[in-house]
């Protein structure tokens, strides 16, 4: 279908700018005025263009309005209301630009013939593939609205989730600039001032400030390689995991390894896949398909390998919890919890027992973290600033001893 980029305005006179898909000008007329907008332009920009609706578009759905959508939509289905009718409500009763956006396009897309779930599978970016294979069992099994109640906690839990490691991440983030800055600039404008007026004095230099003026000349002299190369490293290694697989699964596997942070991001990234596994098989996804689905959750392309191999070892005939313990992903103590959930048929409880089990650690190590963060760093701070003041006031104040 083409899309069309338009201006118009809404009942307040607010100018709207954004692209659509539409077949024709009447048809993008007609789509804009459900929206609550007139249009007084508009630009052709073909079918290989990427909708938008709005300014950032889809993209732009934040998991809040995500569950904001499963809530409304778990509510109106228990009430009894028919799909397209509560699409509909949604539509017209929401405020959220963006959330209208999306109910415009489900519903049109319902009232052409599409279930929901196809519906949502032409909106990748906003309902992933588990989503959209949830919502698809739902429609199957008629429980389409327990199916909506859980993935509105499940994307609850994970937006919590992530608020709190980037509550953990952003502190650290902001002092270590804060601090890098600091020593730059007394590095390169303040200690070799002071440095100059006490030579200029005769007085002998002691080893540590000696120590310091080699640090001071090396980041003066160096500082733009000091700023850039990480940059520039950075960006070459984002360009190779591009291009090269191997290069990738080097970075991603190294990532792993890294002191606290590594061991911390398994844990993310299991309890992320256990949470979605568990969901999945409750709402009867086979086992395989499950785990082909959970596959993309990960980011890392050596869990993802890991699980990968999982699958083919299940697909031969030999046991979740053994395939498991084959690739070494989980430790002895879940491994039990799975052969246990394996034998008892409760697979699905099992696997929300791993992802409590991980999700209690990843909490008490972000709680860890968030004590020791706030001291590791005054001490660093601490460290530098001493060392300064005593190398440059140390001798400054021989000097007035001598005096």
């Amino acid at each position: 279908m083409p899309k069309y980029q338009y201006k118009a305005t809404d009942s307040k006179g607010k100018i709207q700018k954004g692209t659509l898909d539409a077949s024709n000008l009447d048809d993008l007329e007609l789509r804009l005025d459900r929206l609550g907008l007139m249009l007084i332009s508009q630009k052709s920009l073909g079918s290989d263009h990427k909708s938008t609706l709005l300014p950032g578009g889809f993209s732009s759905v934040s998991r809040k309005d995500i569950i904001l959508f499963c809530f409304h939509m778990e509510q109106l289905i228990n009430a009894g209301v028919p799909i397209l009718r509560g699409l509909t409500d949604f539509r017209d009763g929401v405020e959220n630009a963006r959330l209208k956006n999306v109910a415009v396009a489900l519903v049109e897309d319902v009232e052409s013939g599409k279930t929901l779930s196809d519906a949502m599978a032409s909106h990748p970016r906003i309902f992933d593939a588990i989503f959209v294979q949830l919502v698809l069992m739902g429609e199957r099994t008629g429980q389409l609205a327990e199916i909506f109640r859980n993935l509105a906690e499940s994307i609850k839990w994970e937006d919590e989730l992530i608020a709190q490691t980037k509550k953990v991440m952003i502190y650290p983030s902001v002092v270590g600039l804060t601090v890098t800055t600091l020593v730059f600039f007394m590095m390169i404008f303040l200690v070799p001032q002071l440095m100059a007026f006490i030579t200029e004095m005769g007085e002998t230099i002691p080893m540590h400030t000696r120590a310091l003026v080699a640090t001071s000349d090396f980041i003066t002299a160096w500082w733009p390689v000091l700023v850039f190369l990480p940059i520039a490293a950075l960006v070459l290694i984002r360009f190779a995991c591009r291009i090269s697989k191997g290069a990738r699964r080097q970075v991603d596997g190294l990532i792993l390894k890294l002191w606290i942070i590594g061991p911390l991001l398994r844990k993310i990234i299991l309890v992320r896949f256990s949470n979605a596994f568990a969901l999945m098989y409750k709402s009867g996804i086979t086992v395989l398909e499950s785990l082909r689905i959970c596959e993309g959750l990960t980011n890392n392309l050596v869990i993802q390998e890991a699980l990968q191999q999982v699958r083919e070892m299940v697909s031969e005939g030999r046991e979740i919890s053994s395939s498991f313990a084959q690739v070494k992903l989980f430790p002895p103590l879940v491994l039990s919890m799975l052969q246990v959930g394996e034998s008892t048929g409760g697979l699905d409880l099992s696997m929300k027992n791993v992802s409590y089990f991980f999700d209690r650690e990843v909490k008490e190590t972000i709680g860890k973290l968030e004590t020791l963060i706030e001291p590791v760093l005054t001490m660093v701070l601490g460290g530098v600033m001493g060392w300064v003041i005593l190398s440059v006031l140390g001798p400054i104040y021989d000097l007035i001893a001598k005096l």
